[in-house]
């Protein structure tokens, strides 16, 4: 069908040029004194057989050229598109406002050529405006209705929809993320961006078997929080281009749809911190849910090796959190009672400092 319409194109472009100038050419070459041979319709004719024949020629590259085109736009996210098309129309009207008085000036370079220029460039402004900038629209947008939406008398303000949580790849690679959203606990939507499954492909297509065993899971953990839990998750098509490292983007992201960024990246959550952008960091999650252990309480543990300092030993919880024992060099490979002297608590995990209760009993 769209060969016809391709082929239909050039024989009225043909029928159109033809009608139009070959009366004219005829008169200049002067081939011929005949009236009939001037006629603007026998010129149409020869204008729209000429073309049909070149169509033959030209036909495949438009098609693979328009076929290209329809396969870029259909690519193209609605929302990169939509906004596209609306700087493309603004560059289009501001360009017809500024042709308008030139239409008048008689240099016809000014009144023919400058206008087409300035369409052409305006218009191509206006789309990679509105395509290059188009988080920020939104953001605007989901600001401006932010502001607009007021509690209604008597309506709780909790009950307002919530921020959407963005998830960072270390996040997905630990994987607890989808517990956490199997109970609940995590409102609003999951944005999934699009950068960050590039990351996670990346890693799981590493040739390092450790990198890749790593990624996989993560993907594994997506398939699960998209498939079985009840959450929405939502695919972040957009990019931010001109900037490179996957960190910054995600920051760039949470500012741009004024979301919350969710990790156990210590060095991000502190980014974030400094940046004023919401964060959630899972570590902090598990440290406030672990049993609360005080100075002074006694645990049994077994010393497995040695620590930084000397005469340390470390030691380890069911959970994982590090226990330091001072003085417990001594007792490596032994199962010993040990008293707790201090608790140190960060973002980036727990760590507990006792010493043998044998030693205290000696004192």
């Amino acid at each position: 069908m769209l060969n016809k319409v391709v082929h239909l194109f050039f024989i009225i472009l043909g029928g159109t040029i033809g009608y139009l100038y070959v009366p004219e050419l005829i008169r200049i070459l002067n081939f011929t004194d005949s009236g009939w041979a001037s006629s603007p319709y026998l010129g149409m004719i020869i204008g729209a057989i000429i073309f049909f024949i070149l169509s033959y020629w030209l036909a495949d590259y438009i098609l693979d050229f328009l076929r290209w085109v329809e396969d870029a736009l259909i690519k193209l996210p609605a929302m990169d598109l939509f906004f596209g098309s609306i700087g493309l129309i603004v560059g289009l009207v501001i360009a017809y406002f500024i042709n308008m008085p030139l239409q008048d000036i008689n240099i016809q370079v000014v009144s023919q050529v400058l206008p087409l220029f300035i369409t052409i460039v305006l218009g191509y402004l206006g789309f990679q405006v509105g395509f290059r900038r188009r988080e920020e629209f939104v953001g605007l947008m989901k600001t401006n209705k932010k502001e607009r939406r007021r509690p209604l008398e008597g309506e709780d303000a909790d009950l307002l929809i919530p921020k959407a949580k963005i998830l960072d790849t270390s996040v997905i690679i630990d994987g607890r993320i989808a517990d956490i959203c199997q109970t609940n606990f995590l409102e609003g939507t999951i944005i999934i961006p699009q950068f960050v499954l590039g990351e996670l492909q990346h890693i799981a297509d590493s040739s390092d078997t450790l990198k890749r065993n790593r990624g996989r899971r993560g993907l594994d953990v997506l398939n699960r929080i998209q498939k079985e839990l009840p959450v929405k998750v939502e695919i972040y098509e957009g990019d931010f281009e001109e900037i490179s490292e996957v960190d910054s983007k995600l920051i760039k992201l949470a500012k741009v749809i004024n979301g919350i960024v969710v990790t156990n990246d210590f060095n991000l959550n502190k980014v974030c911190d400094l940046q004023g952008v919401s964060v959630l960091n899972i570590n902090d999650l598990a440290n406030a849910v672990k049993p609360v252990v005080l100075p002074g309480e006694e645990l049994v543990v077994q010393v497995i090796k040695d620590g930084k300092e000397h005469n340390q030993g470390v030691a380890y919880l069911d959970d994982g959190t590090m226990i330091v024992v001072e003085e417990g060099r001594d007792y490596i490979g032994q199962t010993i009672e040990v008293i707790i002297t201090s608790v140190l608590q960060t973002s980036a995990g727990r760590m507990i400092f006792a010493k043998p209760k044998l030693l205290e009993k000696a004192l």
